[in-house]
């Protein structure tokens, strides 16, 4: 006998190629595809890492969707879009997934360029309903464009922008449909008034599976604060009874004349046990056993940046009861969490609401309090007025702790803290620095809790430290005083942030080759330390500037100040190391750096490309050392420890 060949574990799902192959099936085959779709996207995320809680909770929601609506022609925008992995695998992209959030692989959001059924690229919170109405309104206007769908969590409508994109589109009363996914829980637990309100709302249907008799007790104020709004209100439905929102899909779209918010209540983490059982219901993972859920785990090298700034602000603040936290929907990301356990009453998360974060942290430090406020990088950027106005303009001291600095991996371009140098250290009265290890940013939490003379930024990367030995309590800072790490002759590396390692490493291959190199840790981009920044100017034959950042932020202020001082004459090369004029797309933090050509050996090749040939480079470091005989010793500044 012939071998038999194995039967597919999916076999509807293998005939999926296209979003309109899911119009072929009947509503009892879209359940069980609902349910290798499940198994699919467990078995994808377990070897790629990545966020798993939020695609499981939508995965009944992406079948009805796709079976209903017509893509790409009708716009599906997903909210943050961390839970769009069911729907990359129903629109082409099923294969292309054993890459997910790794270099060259589909990226863990949706993104414009990758597909036709990404109409709409996201990262960010609520931004749906706003980019929603565009498309509608381009619609209305002629744009070939067809209906429009925008999925946004009950945490990402806790936005002020959520709230305008709603107060604009029930006055426009044109045809779109939000689908408001409520699992009770964005990346934190979810807070605030409207969270206390969606409950109520949601509380009878939470304890049945009748959904048509929760609908019927949810009637009267919850379902008017949308209708206020001008919307056409609907719910709420369980968003696992993939037969219900199939028949309360298809109505709406025979029926609807005006804006519809469709409120479906989910799990995040739905059908599979660990991750309902978790915390955080997987909301982000790395790669795990399927079977047991098991992260696996990755050498360590000490503690993550993220738990050392926690752990330091809970020591300032058992002799400082002063101090504060406050974060925006990040509680676990930015270590608040670990701070909340000790200090309850002085830890406040505000929901996904930055721009609110800043001006809260303002008014309290108007207070007297002292306000640490911490935000990713990329999320800050969403403050930016309230940080010029409520903030700088005021000179309150409020104390910025900004996480996932630099490149942050697989998360991509959107995640990445490119710009933050440029835009703080362009504020006046703002002190701006960066920590080069573990044991600095411990130095910098101290630092700002002692500052209190206008606004303070401590920037440092996403993951683990190097492994350096922490000190038993931070230092304050001399504000605006760098350090000489090692001392040389012919060339000076200076470096803002954790790229102090990759300029180590490239000055032992340089002094492998003959060239002598001091390494540098400017430590604040403002105020610069400019006697040590003339100081390895004016000592070396070039000086290398190297950061973590876009173009306009440490080199550029260097430049400034050496231009200003009447210096660039001709007497020393300098060049700057920045991130490139462009977005890198995701991979390893180590692919992206060599991608942005930061790594070690790109420092070297800088050097080399901007230095003459090695035998000159030496003989003139021998006239330097026999000059600086005769001459006073740069001023060097010692590491505070």
């Amino acid at each position: 006998m012939g071998h038999r060949p194995t039967p597919s574990a999916s076999p509807l799902l293998d005939r999926i190629h296209a979003p309109a192959d899911l119009r072929l099936l009947n509503d009892d085959d879209l359940v069980r595809l609902a349910s290798e779709l499940r198994q699919e996207t467990v078995a994808i995320v377990s070897a790629t890492g990545g966020h798993l809680g939020s695609s499981l909770g939508v995965i009944e929601l992406t079948v009805a969707l796709h079976a209903v609506f017509d893509t790409p022609q009708d716009r599906l925008i997903w909210d943050v879009s961390h839970q769009c992995y069911p729907h990359k695998i129903l629109t082409g992209r099923r294969s292309a997934m054993a890459r997910l959030r790794r270099k060259d692989g589909p990226s863990g959001f949706t993104r414009r360029s990758e597909s036709a059924h990404d109409p709409f690229g996201a990262a960010h919170s609520s931004t749906s309903i706003s980019a929603g109405l565009g498309f509608a309104t381009g619609r209305d206007l002629g744009a070939d464009c067809g209906d429009v769908i925008a999925v946004i969590g009950d945490g990402a409508l806790s936005a002020g922008m959520a709230f305008e994109a709603l107060n604009n589109l029930g006055a426009s009363k044109r045809r779109l449909f939000v689908i408001l996914n409520d699992n009770r829980m964005s990346i934190s637990p979810p807070v605030g008034a409207l969270s206390a309100h969606l409950d109520t709302l949601t509380a009878s249907l939470r304890h049945t599976t009748d959904g048509h008799e929760a609908a019927d007790t949810a009637q009267g104020t919850p379902a008017a604060l949308f209708s206020a709004l001008g919307l056409s209100y609907e719910g709420p439905i369980d968003g696992h009874d993939l037969p219900t929102l199939l028949a309360t899909l298809r109505r709406l779209k025979d029926t609807a004349d005006g804006p519809v918010l469709l409120h479906v209540v989910t799990r995040k983490g739905a059908g599979y046990a660990p991750a309902e059982r978790a915390a955080d219901r997987y909301h982000g993972v790395s790669r795990f056993d399927r079977e047991t859920g098991q992260q696996v785990a990755s050498p360590s090298n000490g503690p993550s940046f993220t738990k050392v700034f926690a752990t330091a602000l809970v020591k300032e603040a058992e002799h400082d009861p002063r101090i504060v936290a406050i974060t925006a929907a990040m509680a676990a990301g930015t270590g608040v969490d670990l701070f909340q356990r000790v200090f309850p009453e002085r830890a406040f998360d505000v929901g996904i609401a930055e721009q609110h974060a800043v001006t809260f942290a303002a008014g309290l430090a108007a207070a007297g309090m002292k306000p640490f406020c911490a935000i990713y990088s990329t999320f800050l950027q969403r403050a930016y007025d309230q940080i010029v106005h409520d903030v700088a303009l005021q000179g309150l001291p409020v104390r910025f702790a900004i996480d996932r600095a630099g490149l942050v991996g697989a998360d991509g371009p959107t995640h990445a803290g490119a710009f933050d140098i440029g835009y703080l250290a362009n504020l006046p009265g703002f002190t701006v620095m960066a920590a080069s290890d573990e044991a600095e940013l411990m130095h910098m939490v101290a630092t700002a809790a002692a500052h209190d003379s206008g606004p303070i930024a401590f920037r440092y990367p996403r993951g683990e430290g190097t492994g350096q030995p922490l000190p038993l309590c931070g230092q304050p800072l001399p504000i605006g005083r760098g350090r000489i790490v090692e001392t040389g002759d012919t060339v000076a590396l200076l470096s803002f942030g954790t790229r102090l390692g990759p300029c180590l490493e490239a000055a032992v291959a340089l002094g492998r080759r003959g060239i002598s190199v001091t390494v540098a840790d400017a430590r604040f981009a403002k105020p610069l330390d400019t006697e040590l920044i003339e100081s390895l100017y004016g000592g070396h034959q070039l000086l290398v500037t190297v950061e973590e950042g876009a173009t306009g932020g440490f080199g550029a202020l260097v430049l400034h100040h050496l231009a200003g001082r009447g210096l660039l004459d001709g007497r020393g090369a300098i060049r700057t190391m920045t991130l490139p004029d462009l977005f890198i797309a995701q991979g390893s933090p180590e692919e992206m750096y060599a991608a942005a050509q930061l790594t070690a050996g790109d420092i070297e090749r800088q050097v080399l490309q901007a230095l003459p040939p090695v035998g000159a480079m030496v003989r003139e470091a021998g006239n330097r050392v026999h000059a600086r005989q005769r001459s006073p010793a740069p001023v060097l500044h010692p590491e505070v420890r």
